[in-house]
């Protein structure tokens, strides 16, 4: 039977990190954009760093499936 609690923790878990990649990929779409319009040979950089936040969400669905598993 599944624990509500541990869905919820679950759920907040990961929408944590969600919201944490949403919140750092913003700033950085926006000064990435205006860097590659004055220097387009920049896109690779702006790339990368655009993409690093993305780690986010996925270290929040690691910790809201080691909560819903009780391992944590």
């Amino acid at each position: 039977m599944i624990d509500p609690t541990l869905a919820l923790a679950f759920a907040i878990a990961l929408a944590g990190g969600l919201i944490g990649t949403g919140m750092a990929q913003q700033g950085i779409g926006a000064a990435g954009m205006g860097i590659i319009a004055e220097k387009p040979e920049k896109l690779g950089q702006v790339l990368f760093l655009f993409v690093i936040p993305e780690t986010l969400w996925i270290i929040g669905l690691a910790f809201g499936i080691l909560i819903y598993l009780s391992l944590l």
